[in-house]
């Protein structure tokens, strides 16, 4: 199985004049979502050319863009990063009817995601 980069986050303290930058500045297509989230969905090329995105506002002044691996589980992946000396910072979490995932910190401080599909996912 192949573990790849599958989306990235942004953070933002102002994010619909972020996703202009991006929009203006790569032609990305950038659009809110609806909901109580404020979420912005950027698509970088047309489907299954490129890797997609979010915005979001920045919930820490340390918080950096994160990228998110595709892994068969989560939870059997936040077990690895913890054996091999990382940690778990946010941990298995559901996006309904979309997946699960949860933020690592690897060893020397990085943050990153893992991502499982799971369109059952409440």
């Amino acid at each position: 199985m192949e573990h790849i980069v599958v989306h990235f986050d942004i953070p933002a303290t102002d994010p619909e004049a972020l996703a202009r930058f991006y929009s203006q500045l790569f032609g990305w297509k950038i659009e809110k979502t609806p909901g109580l989230v404020p979420y912005w969905l950027i698509e970088t090329a047309p489907e299954g050319r490129g890797v997609g995105g979010g915005i979001m506002p920045r919930e820490a002044p340390e918080q950096h863009p994160n990228n998110y691996i595709w892994v068969e589980s989560v939870a059997e992946f936040s077990s690895r990063v913890q054996e091999l000396g990382g940690r778990i910072v946010v941990a298995k979490t559901a996006v309904p009817q979309m997946g699960y995932f949860a933020i690592a910190i690897d060893p020397q401080g990085n943050s990153f995601g893992l991502w499982e599909d799971d369109p059952s996912a409440a």
